[in-house]
């Protein structure tokens, strides 16, 4: 992650928060009291996010000291101490819950990609995230997949070339819409296309796509589309991959599942924070 960038939204998720200052918090402590505490899992799943907890204890306070005994990705079960840390009292107990909040969902993240890596049990394909992302926290949430052993897909509309039914349609064809593209975006950037059938896959073929994507094909129709693909072109499916059903994918042929459920439909790992 971009240090600097994360520095910036923490800093904009404190001041949400803190605001004008921490009436409960400031009114009991001086500013010279230091405290001691404990994160403390209290459900089972697979940690990530204490970069960010470190970044956002310094920006509050950067005397503290923060002990993490836990790697990214790794599991963490109930009662399990992840990190001491001690403090600026005032600081402490004001960024604990921003701070809370972004390590419990980016675990729940990296908790169900590393379910869904282990569910579909197919090192030939790589599970990756889409752009179906909370606003704001996506440099957040993107870092959790990859921690649960998942790739990235593209981050943002600027980094990569999609192009998608919409754009097909406002184009006139596949073809059209690439023959654009590669005068326009450079021989750097490489081109996706967005397919449903056997006439659009042949079509991004021939117009040299790069990456062909079976948008909401289940197992069967993907194994007969991966065979009009040649084997320099990569595929990759998305659309309605569930924990339930990733399985049904191995052995498609297919390089890539894009999986949206990642980041939209996680539950969050519980952890809590207990002055000791």
């Amino acid at each position: 992650m971009n240090r600097l960038l994360v520095r910036k939204k923490l800093t904009g998720f404190f001041n949400e928060d803190i605001g004008t200052g921490d009436v409960t918090t400031d009114s009991i402590f001086s500013d010279s009291e230091r405290t001691m505490g404990a994160i403390i899992a209290k459900s089972e799943g697979f940690f990530s996010g204490s970069a960010v907890f470190l970044e956002g204890m310094n920006i509050l306070d950067p005397s503290a000291r923060v002990t993490f005994y836990i790697q990214e990705g790794e599991k963490i079960e109930p009662g399990q101490t992840i990190a001491h840390v001690e403090g600026n009292t005032r600081a402490v107990l004001s960024g604990e819950r921003v701070l809370l909040n972004l390590l419990q969902r980016m675990s729940g993240i990296t908790t169900m990609t590393r379910k869904m890596v282990e569910k579909l049990n197919d090192s030939s394909i790589r599970i990756c995230d889409t752009r179906k992302t909370t606003p704001g926290l996506r440099i957040f949430e993107k870092y959790a997949v990859r921690c649960g052993g998942g790739l990235n897909h593209r981050i943002g509309l600027y980094d990569a070339v999609m192009i998608k039914d919409n754009h097909i349609a406002a184009a006139g064809s596949i073809p059209a819409a690439v023959d654009v593209l590669k005068q326009q975006a450079g021989h750097m950037v490489k081109i996706e296309v967005e397919t449903t059938n056997a006439e659009e896959v042949n079509q991004a073929v021939r117009s040299g796509a790069d990456i062909v994507m079976f948008d909401n094909c289940p197992p069967e129709k993907v194994r007969e589309l991966s065979t009009y693909v040649p084997a320099h072109i990569y595929t990759e499916v998305s659309g309605n991959i569930t924990i339930a059903n990733v399985a049904d994918y191995k052995g498609s042929g297919v390089n890539f599942l894009s999986v949206g459920a990642l980041t939209h439909s996680i539950t969050s790992c519980d952890l809590s924070f207990l002055i000791s």
